[in-house]
């Protein structure tokens, strides 16, 4: 009898209840993504000038990156500017009043920057940045 008597004890020991816990946590968790802002890079090699007035922007859509060399990158895939005009075509009829950043190299010649931006104008494209480094 009592051997019973200690085994229902130890059954009805109380025990913690880890589930509000798990769903406290992954409503936490989901909260801090929804609100993250991220900023978004080209992973092409690009030593971009600094500027004291430089500030981020949250509306960027695509990023467009030109290199020392003078070679054009569309998210980071090298693109020939005759095909450019035509994506940027079509992502300006998609997303009327997106984002265009273009990332240049400090490096890069003028030339090959001034036509990018005009191939972007040229094509619809109407909010342009330049991206820049603010300096230490």
């Amino acid at each position: 009898m009592k051997r019973r008597l200690r085994q229902m004890r130890k059954r009805a020991t109380p025990g913690l209840d880890m589930a509000p816990l798990l769903d406290m946590i992954f409503i936490l968790l989901i909260f801090f993504v929804v609100n993250a802002s991220f900023i978004r890079e080209t992973s092409v090699p690009v030593d971009r000038p600094s500027a004291r007035s430089a500030v981020s922007s949250d509306q960027v859509r695509l990023v467009l990156a030109v290199d020392a060399s003078g070679r054009i990158f569309l998210e980071d895939r090298p693109v020939d500017p005759g095909v450019l005009r035509g994506r940027m075509q079509e992502f300006a009829a998609k997303n009327p009043g997106a984002a265009v950043v273009v990332a240049a190299d400090k490096e890069a010649a003028s030339g090959t920057l001034m036509r990018v931006l005009d191939i972007c104008r040229m094509a619809g494209v109407q909010h342009l940045a330049l991206a820049a480094r603010r300096p230490e």
